[in-house]
């Protein structure tokens, strides 16, 4: 799975075991590119038994308990990879890139942009807020949200949720 440019319902066959590994913005696979996985499931090739395919390797499918080291094994062989571009540009640690350069590096690594990118995490940080207990209203205005109305349609779009829905929520 790729990334997600809104919130939507996932697919999955009943009964089955899913292990989501959440890897941080940047991170890529160098042999298939953004735009072929930007808001889509994929199914990757299946090997014999519990394997798949992946960047032309046999991986063994991880476990709870080893998908740590299965994320380490993926880096050590560059069937991903993290782009520090990104990451110092989301942190605006980046005086020396072109606004072109940015564009197109989020754009080829994520699929998605980074204004995109940034109103994601803005929405993440609203629920910190609303789970610890602060105003929606409070939240939209520390946050840069015009109005709580504002507020309320990005959560809707990119965590499926209304803040209310979001704070009556546990953790």
């Amino acid at each position: 799975m790729g990334a997600l440019e809104a919130a939507r319902l996932l697919s999955y066959v009943a009964g089955a075991e899913t292990l989501w590994i959440r890897f941080k913005v940047g991170t890529f696979l160098p042999h298939l590119p953004a735009t072929d996985t930007l808001n889509r499931e994929i199914t990757l090739p299946e090997g014999s038994g519990d394997n798949f395919w992946l960047a032309s390797n046999v991986w063994e499918v991880p476990t709870f308990e080893n998908a740590e080291t299965f994320v380490k094994r993926l880096v050590q062989t560059g069937a991903v990879t993290c782009d520090p571009l990104i990451e110092a540009a989301l942190r605006e640690e980046l005086a020396s890139a072109s606004a072109r350069t940015l564009r197109y590096r989020f754009q080829h690594r994520t699929g998605l942009s980074q204004h995109h990118i940034r109103q994601i995490k803005r929405a993440h940080r609203a629920v910190e807020l609303l789970h610890q207990g602060d105003p929606i209203l409070e939240t939209a205005q520390q946050l840069g949200y015009a109005d709580q109305s504002h507020l309320t349609r990005s959560l809707k779009r990119f965590l499926g949720s209304t803040p209310g829905e979001i704070a009556a929520s546990p953790f």
